[in-house]
């Protein structure tokens, strides 16, 4: 079945395309970030190139608290707000498939409801299977997790989501990258992906030039940098944690739940705790933050991804240190809830903003190749 787009409104392109007009006769924040350089590029500015200029932004608000013609001034630029703005419409164009875009309006309450409901069926499953004394017996040694909900209950879902979730993410990127001009085996290009992961590996475009961005205020701070290093290490490593166990599961033969100092238990205690500090700390930055520049839509959605990360990191981590105890199985049920509820809305939610902004800083590596040769 056939779903239309649902295209960003015309009054958000043309006020993106009215702030990039006088940016680019002023070229005062030339130095700032990569958005500018890309700016610079253009002459005219098409949807396609309003798109891809917003999803390369980073939101580092610099060119905002610099800028001599943000409100109070008539003109009234404000690029970190009307950019926030189309980065969330352009969500809901490139979403796949296309009938669950509306899952980007009113995001916070849907993906807390949608978590909520994950928590409570499969709480329910597990009290269904094992009663109220077969959740709170303390179960020990290899297979214990599994004695309380079997394997197969575990694995089969996960695994079928998070094929769903790659399927639904890599749609979403190839959609906004032919709809930004861009060729596909351009999106594939190893020295152009090369330079990418290397500048997202680094956030480099959050530096500030080494003095960090203006957040939460004016004043120049490297800490939202690094809030965002310890959310996305955390998350890599909680991932390389799955996967050694998946290994050591399906290879080698050794099942969970594994030794204190095992590489499974020992990547994902590091990840869990890196994850509760970034979490928690751009948290604690996004209450207090200067909300001028920003979307107001934008803040649900950002900190329901912040909060059920941290339930996540919080409920794993519980599970580890409470493990050999009656609360293991309520904790078990309650934490792979959770998991089931991030898989659900992660293509739907504030996490895709890493795909299309990758996807940019693609297209702006190939962009400055360009202008190289």
């Amino acid at each position: 079945m056939h779903v239309e787009r649902l295209e960003p409104s015309t009054d958000i392109l043309k006020e993106s395309e009215r702030v990039m007009r006088i940016c680019n006769a002023c070229r005062y924040c030339e130095g700032l970030c990569a958005v500018f350089p890309a700016m610079e590029r253009r002459r005219t500015f098409t949807g396609k190139d309003l798109k891809y200029l917003a999803n390369l932004c980073h939101n580092c608000r610099g060119c905002y608290y610099a800028c001599q013609y943000a409100p109070p001034h008539e003109f009234a630029l404000n690029i970190p707000k009307t950019f926030a703005e189309l980065r969330l419409e352009t969500y809901r164009e490139f979403t796949w498939p296309g009938f669950l875009a509306g899952l980007f309006q009113r995001n916070g309450f849907k993906v807390s409801l949608i978590t909520v409901l994950s928590v409570a069926l499969v709480v329910l499953l597990t009290f269904s299977l094992k009663g109220v004394s077969g959740v709170f017996s303390v179960y020990q040694g290899e297979n214990a997790f599994y004695r309380v909900i079997p394997y197969l209950l575990i694995v089969i879902p996960v695994s079928a989501l998070g094929l769903y979730i790659l399927a639904a993410l890599l749609a979403a990127a190839v959609r906004f990258w032919r709809e930004t001009g861009g060729q596909l085996s351009e999106l594939f290009d190893p020295i152009a992906n090369g330079q990418a992961v290397w500048d997202a590996l680094r956030l480099k475009y959050l530096d500030g030039g080494g003095y960090g961005c203006n957040y939460p205020d004016e004043r120049f701070s490297m800490a939202r940098r690094w809030y965002h290093h310890f959310m996305f290490y955390g998350f890599m490593l909680c991932l390389a944690s799955t996967t050694v166990a998946a290994v050591y599961h399906h290879f080698l033969n050794w099942n969970a739940p594994y030794p204190f100092w095992s590489w499974p238990v020992v990547l994902g205690t590091v990840g869990g705790l890196a994850l509760l500090l970034g979490t928690g700390g751009l948290f604690y930055l996004k209450r207090r933050m200067d909300t001028e520049p920003a979307a107001p839509t934008a803040f649900p959605m950002d900190v329901g991804l912040l909060v059920v990360l941290f339930l996540t990191s919080l409920t794993g981590l519980l599970l580890l240190v409470l493990r050999d105890t009656p609360a293991m199985g309520a904790l078990l049920a309650v934490h792979l809830g959770l998991v089931v509820g991030f898989f659900i809305t992660l293509p739907y939610g504030k996490f895709v903003h890493a795909v299309y902004r990758y996807a940019a800083l693609v297209r702006n590596a190939l962009e400055e190749s360009g202008e190289e040769h």
